[in-house]
């Protein structure tokens, strides 16, 4: 079996999709977070399924990856991560709450919310919003597809305008990878 049109074919959509983005909202999201880095604000970060994954690699990324041997140090984190609360709020509660519950008291007006969502339209990623627009504190959605209610209602956007969502997922964890290459420059100039 010959799959080299198919990879061929993929990879150009995933190329076409980068080169439609929208570059200055990117640039929007950079900066918040430096300033969240200068002002050592607290980001959440959560989402389902393969956007849980990219969540997680993200803390991982800032966390350890752009903080190893920092004075000042990057404070993410990723809400989907502790399987026991997880349960523990879809049991008692309801999956819808899994994300809310945990900022319920916990974010503050100056910390920022970072939802991850490829449709838009997850329950647990919108309350989630809910809770934090509730304080005040600023949220970035980051979608695929038209964007769904977490576009709307996200103060900044790292919106990848495809149907698919394995391109959207490909392109969400390359902003990752990015924004962890840039700020690592950019902190390794400052030395």
């Amino acid at each position: 079996m010959n799959y080299t049109e198919e990879i061929t074919n993929y990879y150009a959509r995933l190329e076409k999709t980068i080169e439609s983005l929208d570059k200055e909202a990117l640039n929007q999201v950079m900066n918040l977070l430096q300033e969240a880095y200068e002002n050592e604000v607290r980001i959440y970060v959560c989402g389902n399924g393969g956007s849980a994954s990219t969540a997680s690699h993200i803390m991982n990324d800032f966390n350890k990856g752009l903080s190893y041997d920092q004075d000042n140090k990057w404070h993410l984190v990723c809400l989907n991560d502790n399987v026991a609360t997880l349960m523990a709020i879809s049991n008692d509660d309801s999956y819808d709450k899994v994300f809310s519950k945990q900022l319920e008291g916990n974010i503050t007006k100056d910390d920022i919310l970072l939802a991850i969502s490829g449709s838009g339209n997850s329950k647990n990623i919108i309350e989630a919003v809910k809770e934090a627009q509730k304080v005040g504190a600023k949220v970035v959605g980051m979608t695929g597809y038209d964007g769904g209610k977490l576009y709307q209602m996200s103060d900044f956007n790292m919106h990848v305008p495809i149907n698919d969502m394995q391109i959207a997922e490909d392109i969400h964890l390359t902003f990752n990878h990015m924004m962890m290459s840039v700020f690592y420059k950019k902190v390794a100039n400052e030395k």
